[in-house]
């Protein structure tokens, strides 16, 4: 959403190839505003109203101030980028995840629905703070440190010897991950970086699991957390950064041309 939005605002994507992108990770998807002023501002449903679709959003985005959006994937802790406390915060912290435009003062969180559903709750934002563009050198090279934390914590939580096909799994988990089409232009360091980041989160979600046969003890899995949980926000920041980057790219070519 957030790459292909941003492009498409900025005039290098059509609208039909930002809803065709999106079907990878919902069959259909279901917009409504989350009270009923931000309705009224963008001439969408409230949430009390019946939905409408991703075309009808495109179109109340096409009517706002030009922006680029950004990734947000807040966690307990760490919720830079929401723009403080208020119903966008706490919906999208529960979500886990976010667009912001700040320029339009617009923020999308995504639901999961039954049956392939994806449900979008359209937000107005207060006044934002500027948020820093981190260098996307920074998020190459926390993501190696990340890939190799990952191979130091799979030796020391005994993953491979505890799961002799621990490596077939990494696989599967990688195999099973969406892989979406990316607007023509996109960056190839920043695709590069998102690409490490799902094959170190394959490598996560392998780790996480417990042991066929048997579940960890308390100690242990709380051991595994805190091993773990550093590599997960190395993934987080990683690809944030690299979106966040993409969009930029993407809109700067267009502005050019």
């Amino acid at each position: 959403m957030v790459i292909w939005t941003s492009a498409w605002l900025r005039g290098s994507a059509a609208a039909d190839d930002v809803l065709d992108a999106l079907n990878i990770w919902a069959e259909a998807h279901e917009v409504r505003a989350a009270d009923d002023q931000t309705a009224a501002t963008l001439d969408l449903p409230g949430p009390n109203d019946g939905p409408t679709g991703l075309a009808m959003l495109l179109a109340a985005l096409r009517r706002c101030p030009e922006t680029n959006a950004r990734l947000v994937l807040p966690v307990a802790g760490d919720v830079r980028g929401l723009g403080g406390p208020g119903p966008f915060s706490e919906a999208a912290l529960l979500a886990g995840e976010a667009v912001v435009l700040p320029e339009a003062g617009i923020g999308l969180v995504p639901r999961p629905g039954p049956e392939g559903l994806m449900r979008w709750s359209v937000h107005e934002l207060p006044e934002m703070p500027p948020t820093p563009l981190h260098p996307i050198g920074e998020a190459e090279h926390g993501l190696a440190a990340a890939m190799r934390q990952a191979a130091t914590a799979l030796t020391e939580l005994g993953v491979a010897r505890k799961r002799p096909g621990v490596r077939e799994e990494i696989a599967a988990a990688l195999a099973n991950t969406p892989r979406p089409e990316w607007p023509e232009a996109m960056p190839q360091r920043a695709l590069r970086v998102l690409e490490r980041s799902a094959e170190v989160a394959a490598i996560l979600d392998v780790a996480s699991r417990d042991a066929p046969g048997g579940a960890l003890s308390a100690s242990a899995a709380r051991a595994r957390d805190e091993a773990l949980r550093p590599i997960f926000n190395a993934v987080r920041a990683a690809r944030m950064t690299a979106v966040d980057d993409a969009a930029r790219v993407l809109g700067d070519r267009a502005a050019r041309h």
